[in-house]
């Protein structure tokens, strides 16, 4: 019953609740274009529910430069500092609220991956895609980057065999504590705060 229908409840009225009334998602697309141009989301395909394929929403964190016969650079040369900014903070991922509101993802479940990476889950494959991939969930509030790759494959299977709504309560806050924690949580804060500043006077300028 949660996994079917409460799990897809909630998801609807949490997504659409922060697509409505949060003013960072505002604030960060203003910046985006701001610093880095336009398009201000980019997409990118990944294998989800049942390995249905669907287009993961993210603002954009990298420039467009090329090197003189075309080719994009690597991508470490072009993530800029807003960039790594908007990645600390996981600002970065805020336009995967759609995705949840369009179905293709939840607010918890194991976190989205590359085709690359799936075929690491081997015979697990299937039961890794049982489940919808989430904005957040086990293995990304307990550690996320500080584990292995395998100890991520284990963390996200343990969440399909016990997906349940105390799971997810709990998964829910440990992630906002888990970012408040973070020694550079202030840091992060104070350089947005700069960068917003920056670009409402620039917003006010143009007007």
């Amino acid at each position: 019953m949660y996994r079917k229908v409460i799990k897809r409840v909630l998801d609807i009225i949490i997504s659409l609740a922060a697509l409505i009334l949060s003013p960072v998602l505002l604030a960060v697309a203003i910046l985006v274009r701001c610093k880095l141009g336009s398009p201000v989301i980019f997409h990118q395909e990944r294998p989800g529910y049942h390995e249905k394929i669907f287009k993961l929403c993210k603002f954009r964190s990298m420039t467009d430069e090329r090197d003189a016969e075309g080719n994009l650079l690597p991508d470490a040369v072009r993530l800029t500092k807003f960039g790594k900014i908007l990645r600390a903070a996981s600002l970065d991922e805020l336009p995967e609220l759609w995705n949840i509101l369009k179905g293709d993802m939840s607010i918890i479940g194991p976190r989205p991956v590359v085709d690359d990476e799936i075929e690491k889950y081997g015979k697990d494959k299937a039961k890794f895609l049982s489940v919808k991939p989430g904005l957040t969930g086990y293995w990304a509030a307990n550690g996320r980057s500080a584990t292995t790759y395998e100890d991520r494959i284990n963390m996200e299977l343990y969440y399909v065999d016990h997906c349940s709504l105390l799971l997810d309560i709990q998964i829910f806050f440990k992630t906002i504590l888990s970012v408040l924690k973070k020694k550079s949580s202030i840091d992060i804060i104070s350089k947005f705060s700069t960068y917003y500043k920056s670009a409402e006077k620039n917003a006010k300028r143009l007007l």
